[in-house]
Formats: structure tokens, sequence, C-alpha cells
């Protein structure tokens, strides 16, 4: 699969790179969070939302919103599958990655999803991505030997247990969390989610 860059004009269709902020007091922490094999994804983590980074994230990227910052660790190599929000979420590169991403206007009326389309782009260590609302994507894949490490800003709430029960037709069941909308690749077997991934499920180890 062709990996462009993140600076690369393509990648203005899913989202920008954003500049100005100050990520030592995140990196350093960054440190102590877990690299395990399998992708772990935490969505609110106290010690990171307690930096002084935390409040410009929140003031200039999402304009005075509550915010939560977390992360997503892991060695990966698949899509499996894809997600949006109704809000941009931010993407910080702790260790090279690469992110495999979709636009959600491509998503076809049933809900379905042709992985052919989806387009992969590196992204170096000390990146600060933003991600559109309409731009599809899910965990990071792994860059260089020994896993990944991205930081994950999010308004609060997104990502957490739902408190409300979601319907059974059209977009509604692609919701499977809070401001999370999934639709999964069959052979990623995501309990509850909607398979609508149609074709291969991207492997960048092959």
């Amino acid at each position: 699969m062709n990996i462009q860059k993140v600076t690369d004009h393509a990648f203005g269709r899913y989202g920008r790179i954003l500049e100005g902020y100050d990520l030592t007091g995140i990196l350093k922490e960054m440190k102590h969070t877990p690299l395990p094999e399998k992708v772990i994804y935490v969505p609110s983590v106290e010690a990171l939302e307690a930096l002084p980074e935390a409040e410009r994230f929140k003031n200039r990227a999402f304009g005075g919103l509550p915010i939560q910052i977390g992360y997503c660790n892991g060695d990966n190599h698949k899509l499996n599958a894809l997600e949006y929000h109704r809000s941009s979420e931010i993407n910080i590169a702790v260790t090279d990655m690469i992110l495999l991403l979709g636009a959600r206007q491509d998503i076809g009326a049933d809900s379905t999803y042709d992985t052919s389309q989806v387009e992969a782009f590196y992204v170096p260590a000390g990146t600060v991505a933003e991600l559109y609302a309409t731009t599809l994507h899910y965990a990071p894949c792994t860059a260089a030997e020994g896993g990944f490490r991205c930081v994950v800003v999010l308004p609060a709430g997104t990502n957490t247990d739902l408190t409300f029960q979601t319907g059974q037709e059209g977009e509604e069941r692609l919701i499977t969390a809070k401001n999370k909308w999934l639709i999964a690749h069959e052979e990623a077997k995501i309990a509850g989610a909607f398979c609508g991934l149609k074709g291969r499920n991207i492997d960048l180890a092959e």
C-alpha cells in the first residue's frame, strides 16, 4: 500500500497539522504509559488532563469546550474498523506511526464502505494532527519496531459507555459509544459492531 506523508497535499482532505503547541509535559507523561502488544485505548487520563498544555488544547483547538485527553498505544498493522465523531479529533504522535484514513462522504447509503478507498499517511513523532469530523479513522498502525504511542484529544465524554438505547436501522446502528459511530470489518470480530467494511482488511505487514 502506498504510504503518503502527513505533510502531503492529499492529507488536506482528512485534516491538518497544528503548530504552536508545547508538548514537553505531554511527551514526558506518555513515557509512563503501557505499550502492550495488543492495542489499548484509554479515553481520559487525569495526569494528562492536569497538565498546563491541556488548557491550551481546550481553548485553542476546541474553542473552550470541555475536553478529554487519553491515549492509544500498542502494536498494530491492520485496519479492522473505521469510526467517526461529530467533532474533530487531535492525535499527537509520541512515536512515529501510520494513520489509515477514509472520508465519511464515501460511506454508502447502506452504511457500507469499500476499504479500497482508504489512504495511509506516515506521521512522524512530535506531530500534532487534527482529524476532521468527516474523517474515518481507527487505531494507528506501527511505523517502527516496538509499536506506537499516540495521544488522543476529544470533547469530554467521547468514546465512553452509552447511557441510552440505540436503534438498529440506518446510521443509528453504528453508534457503539458516546459520540462514536463505528463500521467494522468482519475479520476483526468486534462484538456488537456493524460489519460494513467491504473488501480487504488492510494489513500493512503484508
